[in-house]
């Protein structure tokens, strides 16, 4: 309807008094909002019955109607309506519609935060799928290299500065590579470094191959190490951060001989 139709219709009167349905209201409520002239008419009608009560004799008995005959309206077109209501179902309709509201605005938060968490667990999975497929990558290359016919394993015991540590060298000759598996040896105190020697018996010569600074932060404590030496043995001592020019004997945590 459009605002003389509404005006004509009778049914603003029915608003005003609170006799229409739920919907009905509603849809007075919005064309009050959509016209001014819907809206002004609405508040004549209140103004009317505020005067009409006020000069009303507490002993006079007014009914809706005996108002609506006072008032000027058109009363050529009437709209049926279903019927009446009290005006608490406006309420009570506002208000299950904030709570419905309010329970949808949750449901969309929960959502977003359902979806959040699961993208983030999406990442933390890919990344672990991603550092496992690295490993093995790392591990089938490794099982390769030990298995080279022309690697030679070394075994490198604990010292008596350390006796249940442990090492093992793999050296490759044709390629001056070793691959040190430092696995046994324990975490270096703070300010010290692991550093790795090659040796030669006769004369007693060390050659520095090294540190290992990356020992604390490398989980598999796996190194690559170049070797162009003719070593006959080789060493681990514990040295200040930075390294040594010679090793510090007392510090040797483990030593293996190179078999003939």
């Amino acid at each position: 309807m459009d605002s003389k139709e509404y005006i004509a219709s009778g049914i603003l009167e029915l608003y005003v008094a609170g006799s229409l349905s739920e919907k009905e209201n509603q849809e007075v409520y919005e064309a009050m909002q959509k016209y001014p002239e819907v809206l002004a008419e609405v508040e004549s009608i209140e103004n009317a019955i505020v005067q009409l009560t006020a000069f009303a004799k507490k002993d006079s008995t007014y009914s809706f109607n005996d108002i609506k005959n006072q008032l000027k309206v058109d009363e050529h077109k009437v709209i049926p309506i279903s019927k009446p209501k009290s005006n608490w179902g406006l309420y009570t309709g506002w208000a299950a519609a904030f709570i419905f509201g309010s329970t949808l605005i949750l449901s969309v938060l929960q959502n977003n935060k359902l979806k959040n968490q699961l993208a983030s667990e999406k990442e933390l999975l890919e990344a672990q799928i991603d550092s496992a497929s690295t490993n093995l990558a790392a591990a089938e290359k490794l099982i390769e290299i030990f298995r080279d016919k022309d690697i030679i394993s070394v075994s490198l015991a604990g010292q008596t500065v350390s006796p249940t540590s442990y090492a093992k060298v793999y050296w490759n000759k044709k390629t001056n590579s070793i691959y040190l598996d430092a696995k046994g040896l324990p975490e270096p105190p703070k300010g010290k470094v692991y550093q790795v020697w090659s040796l030669t018996l006769d004369p007693l010569s060390p050659t520095s191959l090294g540190t290992l600074d990356s020992f604390t932060a490398d989980t598999n404590k796996i190194f690559t190490i170049y070797n162009a030496n003719k070593s006959e043995a080789f060493g681990i001592t514990l040295e200040p951060t930075g390294g040594s020019l010679s090793p510090t004997l007392e510090q040797l945590y483990t030593l293996g001989a190179v078999s003939s």
